[in-house]
């Protein structure tokens, strides 16, 4: 009988097998050899290191007596985990640094170049003086002299407001259709020259008119309603230092010309010295004052929580919709009628929860029924819906937050669940687009009136 030849340790190679019964009763193994006897030992001393290391390591995880074994940070059995998780973290902290440095710089870059971007508030300058019967005839002093000191001043390179000359013709030679423009957010102030500012000043130094009024010149107008911040933080202050410098500069060249004309009499000079200095001021005009102050958290922070709703709600709502796909005790609704559902119940939500972000001002008196005003007098917290104001109110809040909502639910069915970041760059670039929109649109309209 030929016997099986065992190849020699490290050899690589395995003893022949027997192909069936009859070959297996001709093998016949050679136990003397000394190569098979160390094979031997060698396979059993492998065999045994494995399934005593097997058994090391499925101690060391498993849960003894009903608890999982813990290791330390730094324990040999944590290198691997430890690498892992570290490239994560870095991962994750570069992936939020750029986003710090991109995205978030969308809502920062608004206010970069916010003085030079000034000119785009835009300030009607409209001239009616000695325009109008019966104040005709005579010679303008103070109407051309505005009216070049604001087009010296929009060549100027210093940060100026967006001073455009408009033709009293534009306004039906009407300066109260001048005051419906700025409180139709035709332009964010305007300058109005009274047609009878220069008549005035004259018979005031002429005549010695002790109730001559400086402040009947000129009218500066704007609304500091439409945005409680621009208005009285950009154009406001830009209009009381241009009204300021005007009367100082006119006034002294003024008295000068009134001194130098010997054919006034001292006595009416001194029974009007408001007619020499200043000479000119400008009325203030407030159409709508912004207050009371506790209706500053809705339109402000409190706009920001309202986006915030918005934005997370449909997370408290997704497990809610799920359950139409999960097939307990019923089978699976379709997917597009999941979707039509899932805008439906959304809307739905919405309308409520913006009723009671609304009820909050009301709560907090915010007046809502006050009566409505003149839209070209000042007024102090008037309504101008009546006691509909509060419900066109709330609509206005239920259609900002569908607007924003349903943005976010359109994005969570085609893409999965946004992250948090997207939602960040969402609201970055809502805010961004708010402010510069402030620059902007009043601009663009005043350009195509000035047409």
């Amino acid at each position: 009988m030929a016997a099986t030849q065992l190849d020699p340790v490290g050899s690589g190679s395995h003893p022949s097998v027997p192909r069936d019964s009859e070959e297996l009763e001709e093998v016949e193994l050679d136990i003397a050899n000394p190569h098979y006897m160390s094979i031997t030992k060698s396979a059993s001393t492998i065999n045994a290191e494995a399934v005593n290391s097997s058994s090391e390591s499925e101690k060391g995880h498993q849960p003894v007596n009903g608890q999982l074994k813990h290791a330390g940070f730094w324990d040999h059995e944590m290198v691997n985990i430890r690498l892992h998780v570290l490239k994560l973290w870095t991962r994750t902290v570069l992936l939020l640094f750029v986003f710090v440095l991109l995205v978030l710089s969308i809502f920062n870059g608004v206010f970069f170049h916010i003085p030079k971007n000034y000119s785009s508030l835009i300030v009607y300058v409209v001239d009616f003086d000695g325009q109008a019967d019966p104040y005709q005839g005579g010679t303008p002093l103070i109407g051309p002299a505005i009216v070049q000191a604001t087009e010296r001043l929009a060549k100027s390179d210093e940060p100026h407001l967006g001073y455009i000359t408009m033709p009293p013709s534009k306004f039906n030679n009407d300066p109260i259709a001048v005051r419906r423009a700025v409180y139709d957010f035709k332009a964010h102030a305007a300058i109005i020259i009274n047609a009878n500012a220069s008549t005035l000043l004259r018979q005031a130094v002429d005549q010695g008119n002790k109730t001559y009024d400086p402040k009947g010149a000129a009218q500066l107008i704007y609304v500091s309603a439409r945005d409680q911040n621009t208005i009285p933080t950009y154009v406001v202050p830009q209009l009381t230092a241009f009204s300021t410098s005007f009367s100082a500069d006119f006034g002294a060249q003024w008295t000068r010309t009134v001194i130098q004309n010997t054919s006034l009499q001292a006595p009416n000079l001194a029974a009007a010295p408001q007619a020499l200095s200043p000479a000119v001021s400008f009325t203030t005009i407030d159409l709508r004052p912004f207050g009371p102050a506790n209706v500053t958290p809705a339109v402000s922070i409190g706009l920001i929580y309202l986006i915030i709703i918005a934005f997370f709600s449909f997370t408290f709502f997704l497990p809610i919709h799920m359950k139409y796909l999960s097939p307990k005790g019923h089978p699976p609704l379709h997917f597009h009628q999941l979707i039509v559902w899932r805008w439906f119940a959304t809307t739905g939500a919405y309308f409520f929860l913006s009723l009671g972000y609304s009820l909050v001002a009301l709560a907090f008196q915010v007046p809502f029924a006050n009566a409505a005003a003149s839209a070209t007098e000042g007024a102090v917290n008037p309504c101008a819906y009546g006691r509909a104001t509060f419900f066109v109110y709330w609509m206005v809040n239920f259609l900002g937050m569908a607007a924003l909502g349903l943005a976010c639910e359109n994005v969570a069915m085609a893409l999965g669940n946004p992250v948090s970041l997207t939602r960040l760059f969402y609201l970055s670039s809502c805010e961004a687009s708010a402010i510069l929109f402030t620059f902007v649109e009043s601009r663009s309209a005043a350009l195509r009136d000035s047409r």
